[in-house]
């Protein structure tokens, strides 16, 4: 009966001990979660209102491969990102982070709307794949919407960006 009473006590806390990690981790699992949702509906709300198409990663390497007809626009700084890597054969052009709802050459590195569209070329049913770093960034949004402004009609953003294409191991362009 002795035994018992000194076993029960150091059970329970033994029980305690190895619950308590599990119980913190399920309450970071369901705050994780809270986060994933917020940015999954800031992303579908920025997709709706842009008008334009989303590609993954995969889907966007498979574009490649089959040598589909299209311009990928790297929306990031040149010197800072797109010289280090980028989707092969993209082409850059600066797009700010806040929502741009006007052409500010100052947020573009000083290019114009004309460059923008030059970029892209004349072919407006031409398939434009525009992305920025990462889901978060909306650089990408902004050239999208951008696009889409400007009369193109098959307008994607591949928002897990360049970390989404390191990511699956995908060969990077340089400069």
């Amino acid at each position: 009966m002795k035994v018992s009473k000194r076993v029960f006590p150091v059970v329970f806390f033994m029980i305690v001990l190895l619950t308590l990690p599990a119980y913190g981790f399920m309450g970071g699992k369901f705050k994780d979660e809270v986060k994933k949702e917020k940015g999954a509906v800031k992303l579908t709300r920025e997709v709706i209102s842009g008008g334009y198409g989303l590609v993954t990663a995969s889907e966007l390497k498979g574009w490649i491969e089959a040598e589909k007809e299209m311009v990928i626009v790297d929306t990031m700084p040149y010197e800072a990102s797109y010289k280090k890597a980028h989707v092969p054969g993209a082409v850059q052009i600066l797009f700010p982070i806040p929502e741009m709802g006007t052409w500010d050459t100052g947020e573009t590195d000083g290019k114009t709307e004309a460059d923008y569209t030059a970029l892209l070329g004349a072919d407006k049913d031409r398939t434009i794949v525009v992305y920025c770093g990462f889901v978060k960034c909306t650089r990408s949004h902004n050239g999208a919407v951008w696009a889409k402004k400007l009369g193109y009609k098959n307008v994607y953003r591949f928002a897990g960006g360049i970390y989404a294409w390191k990511g699956m191991d995908y060969p990077v362009g340089k400069k």
